[in-house]
């Protein structure tokens, strides 16, 4: 979302203006109750609020000829607003002309007195109605010659409903036409007398901050950050952190509660603080009564929220399934037949005409009725299916898609022999692994020795054993799901594809039972044909759960939430980074709130369709304190730390890659670059003296609260990268940026192509395999009928019907998509340089669409081409509305 201003109090022109030099504190926690502690300020600017405003400074704004000024005005009446009484009274102040007041304010202090200049006045009259919604007001202004230039505006909202300010121009000003892009709510004065201010697009670094304009900016920032007291209110705007104690539900039911997130023995980045009353059944966590607090300016306009909501909510479609049991045949129960997968995108499944989901998701069938024409659901019929429904069998395609799929962040080069755990070796026993060389030198034909192989970068590895293997136990308890640790070797062959060799499933001793490991390969004959075919399913399923929890969740949206929250505590809107960074966090924060409603929260989609169940989350913070790392986030250091690529300085982006078809690192590196030469430009035109990066200090105190709140698990690790100088800077902007379009378009908008038809990547494997201790029984059963033994190993009915319906809309573009360097931002058009470096930009963009068009029809890239094969376009950055498996957006926003 756009960034929320300041709140400005002055309910008559004459009346003193107040100082805020310390954190307010919110009374009984309304928003319109406020109480100051004041702290002696230095500078002398910050004196003006404590002086009559004087006689020589009055006298002025009436000398000379006065400029005429006109603003115009786009804002949304009524938007989930009441009606009734309040609209008719709003009626009739609109004839009356006085319920939107305007105050411009000059970016200069008095030259005499050094006060700020006293405001100008106008109310803005309602004109037009225009077809995007929005309506035109205009208003009139009479400016003094010696004003100054307008450097932001007041206003007030006399209606008794919060409108939407979209955005004000003004035109007449001797200094030209000013814009001013709001993106905001604004409150009725009737519930909040305190006046908004908004500042002119015209970026400041703190040290070149107008006179005028001072006081605002820091007043902006004490109000948005507020003093970490209190619960956090619907219309509040007031950004701060807190763990993540809200995922279980202890005072609903035992089976829901859940272990806080951040902190030494789990550690987790910070989220949202909500404020919510303790659990009393468990005070370290927080209640789930009541909606999901987010900054006013957080939630978009409900012209576009019922849309963003009916898609976002759709993805908790198992709060709807139980209600319609009855409309889905055997939704508890397996597929009987491989076939009767397919149904599912034959039928059409009813809703009933009474539920518990028309209150729960009332703006979500609104859009099934109106995309469908009735109250069913249908799916849509993935890519992967359209093109070869039998993909999934070939062990070709099984090593594509780590190159070219949904994940292509897991996959890593063999760097040492034999591979060994990391895992305590008096608990986890031998830490070797049973992958021998012998046994990849037979499956390679005896073509080449495996430490040669490993020479010559050849052997590659999806390795979940250590991360998952400390959990097998647990999750065997939940009935339902099974879970290993396992590793999958692939062999780089001379057409440049990965062929795998090996599957080796593991579980640890437990229950007085010893460790139990096996090794699968590819087999012609049946009996071996079946049990890799099943081990691939674990995997599979290994490789769903770590894509979901680390890959999407954590290594997108969870980490940038506490990007967005310093952003907007430690970085005033004028600040250019602030600017340079607004479109990438539009509609996270709501996405990551829904997210911790029903996707990620204890028995939501997560847990109940996926293979680690209940300790999904848990594995996640595992996973964080583990793995992640800012510095590898950036893709050049991401590649490298997996050995998928090595330095280069003779080679494109200064990398050569291991393996020379990696579509997603091919097509990323040229994006990454675009990205990095568009940050470059911007922060050096902002930053042309080096030295000021480290005297900035918003920028120095975002950076800090980055690294010891919003991560401050992590906040001692040695690898955060300094912030002193302008190249710093361009990392870590680069790196931000990337993490937010282009690494969650990578992992997200592929989901419903790749796993929409789920025995391709199922998310969950319900059974062991049938060599684990097995019965008599049991093996003869497999033995008679391995389909049968697949299918149960597969999702249910229901979780495929819940999966399939959460991906569809994960991977779903709404007609409002914006795309990274498409459309440029009002702020960056206003300033001629910064217009030209996002046109180089947007060329740049351009002119990879066609690089990725002229890739996929390659014959020569296996990865990429061939028959049946889904070309790779998740870097594609433009895409039209829909499940279309390409477009990067520039934010997080499903």
């Amino acid at each position: 979302m756009l960034k929320p201003q300041v709140y400005h109090q002055q309910s008559n022109p004459t009346r003193t203006l107040l100082r805020l030099t310390e954190q307010f504190i919110p009374g009984n926690g309304q928003a319109n109750s406020f109480q100051f502690k004041m702290r002696p300020k230095t500078r002398k600017h910050s004196k003006a609020s404590l002086k009559p405003r004087s006689s020589t400074a009055m006298a002025r704004l009436s000398q000379g000829t006065k400029i005429k000024v006109k603003a115009i005005v786009n804002m949304q009446r009524n938007v989930g607003g009441s009606l009734g009484i309040d609209q008719g009274l709003d009626g009739i102040q609109d004839l009356l002309g006085e319920t939107f007041l305007l105050e411009l304010i000059s970016v200069d202090l008095d030259s005499e007195s050094e006060l700020e200049k006293q405001t100008i006045k106008g109310y803005a009259h309602r004109k037009l109605k225009q077809p995007n919604g929005y309506v035109k007001y205009e208003a009139d202004f009479e400016v003094p010659p010696d004003f100054g230039e307008v450097g932001a505006i007041f206003v007030e909202n006399g209606y008794h409903t919060e409108v939407f300010l979209q955005d004000i121009v003004v035109n007449g000003l001797r200094q030209g036409s000013i814009n001013v892009a709001c993106g905001s709510w604004i409150h009725s004065k009737y519930k909040n007398k305190r006046k908004r201010v908004f500042f002119t697009n015209k970026a400041y670094i703190p040290s070149q901050t107008p006179s005028g304009l001072r006081r605002l900016r820091e007043e902006e920032l004490i109000i948005l950050r507020g003093n970490g007291l209190g619960e956090r209110q619907a219309g509040d705007r007031i950004y701060d952190y807190d763990v993540y104690n809200d995922i279980g539900d202890p005072d609903k039911s035992s089976e829901l509660a859940r272990p806080v997130l951040g902190g030494k023995k789990l550690p987790y980045p910070r989220r949202c603080r909500t404020g919510r009353p303790r659990s009393e059944i468990d005070p370290s966590s927080e209640t789930r009564k009541g909606d999901f607090y987010l900054p006013r300016d957080e939630v978009s306009p409900e012209v576009k929220q019922i849309k963003f909501y009916a898609k976002t909510l759709a993805s908790v479609i198992q709060a709807v399934l139980p209600s319609i049991g009855n409309g889905i045949t055997s939704a508890d129960h397996g597929f009987e037949y491989l076939a009767s997968i397919e149904s599912l995108f034959d039928e059409k499944l009813e809703f009933p005409p009474q539920g518990s989901w028309k209150t729960l998701l009332p703006q979500l069938f609104k859009a099934i009725s109106m995309d469908n024409g009735g109250d069913v659901l249908r799916f849509e019929m993935p890519e992967t299916m359209k093109r070869d429904k039998f993909c999934w069998f070939r062990d070709g395609e099984f090593g594509r898609q780590t190159l070219a799929g949904v994940n292509p962040y897991s996959i890593k080069l063999v760097m040492e022999w034999p591979i060994k755990s990391k895992l305590d070796p008096e608990i986890y026993v031998p830490p070797e692994s049973m992958i021998t060389a012998e046994l990849i030198e037979a499956q390679i034909g005896g073509l080449i020795k495996v430490h040669e192989a490993i020479k010559q970068r050849k052997l590659f590895i999806l390795d979940y054993h250590d991360l998952l293997l400390p959990f097998v136990s647990k999750v065997r308890e939940i009935e339902g799901t099974t879970l290993y640790g396992s590793r999958t070797l692939f062999f780089l062959t001379p057409e440049g594809t990965l062929r795998p060799l090996a599957i080796e499933l593991t579980r640890p001793p437990t229950d007085g039972n010893p460790q139990w490991r096996q090794v699968f390969t590819p087999c012609d004959h049946s009996t071996g044909f079946w049990l890799w075919m099943l081990a691939k399913a674990h995997v599979l399923a290994h490789d769903s759960g770590y894509h979901q929890l680390v890959s999407h969740w954590l290594r997108t949206h969870c980490v940038v939430e506490p990007y967005i929250i310093a952003t907007n505590r430690q970085l005033s809107v004028m600040h250019p980074v602030f600017r340079l960074l607004r479109p990438h966090f539009r509609n996270t924060m709501a996405t990551n709130a829904v997210a911790r409603q029903s996707l990620i929260n204890a028995g939501g989609t997560i847990e109940s369709s996926f293979s680690p169940g209940k300790y999904s989350m848990e594995i996640c913070s595992v996973a964080y304190d583990k793995l992640w790392r800012f510095d590898h986030e950036a893709l050049p250091n991401d590649l490298i730390s997996r050995g998928m690529a090595i330095e280069d300085p003779t080679a494109p982006h200064g990398l050569k890659l291991t393996i020379e078809d990696y579509p997603f690192a091919n097509d990323g590196l040229i994006l990454w670059e675009a990205i990095k030469q568009w940050v470059s430009d911007y922060v050096h035109h902002y930053y042309p003296d080096p030295g000021v990066v480290a005297c900035d200090e918003e920028l120095q105190a975002w950076w800090a609260e980055i690294r010891t709140v919003g991560h401050a698990d992590k906040k001692d690790e040695p690898w955060w990268p300094e912030l002193e100088t302008p190249h710093n800077l361009i990392d870590i902007l680069t790196t931000i940026i990337w993490v937010a379009s282009a690494h969650h378009a990578a992992v997200n908008f592929g989901q419903y192509t790749y796993a929409g038809y789920f025995p391709n990547r199922p998310t969950i494997a319900r059974i062991k395999m049938p060599t684990e201790d097995p019965t008599d029984e049991d093996w003869n059963r497999f033995l008679e009928k391995p389909e049968a033994v697949l299918l149960e190993t597969y999702p249910s009915k229901l979780q495929a019907t819940t999966i399939i319906a959460a991906l569809y809309v994960l991977s779903y573009h709404s007609p409002f998509e914006e795309y990274i360097g498409e459309h440029i931002e009002a702020a960056w058009a206003d300033d001629p340089t910064i217009r030209t470096a996002f046109e180089k930009f947007n060329r740049r963009l351009k002119e990879l669409e066609e690089i990725i068009n002229e890739r996929n029809a390659n014959p020569e890239l296996k990865n990429r081409n061939g028959a049946g094969i889904v070309p790779y376009e998740l870097l594609k950055p433009f895409s039209k509305p829909g499940v279309t498996g390409k477009g990067v957006p520039y934010s997080i926003s499903n």
